[in-house]
């Protein structure tokens, strides 16, 4: 992935969006990256394996409520709270 700065990153605006089309390219402020640009393509296909991958996770759930594989919120606290107390310091 390439990196560029956000000063070169304005001023090479169009040629930012051409590159994107190909690879992502990371934008970089005081050091840090702080944006990403990658093609609309790209985009979408990650949005849709996010999107995939939520509902794999919430019928796994459904799954478990059916089953009875549930445990009620109190007693998760509860279980926090021991772990906590008993954990290795």
């Amino acid at each position: 992935m390439e990196i560029l700065n956000a000063t070169d990153a304005k001023r090479e605006f169009g040629d930012v969006l051409l590159k994107a089309q190909k690879e992502p390219i990371a934008i970089n402020k005081n050091g840090k990256t702080v944006a990403v640009v990658m093609s609309a393509v790209d985009y979408q296909m990650l949005t849709n394996q996010q999107e995939s991958l939520l509902k794999l996770e919430l019928q796994k759930g459904m799954d478990d409520l059916q089953a009875g594989r549930v445990v009620d919120g109190n007693t998760v606290i509860e279980r926090l709270k021991n772990r906590v107390i008993n954990a290795p310091l």
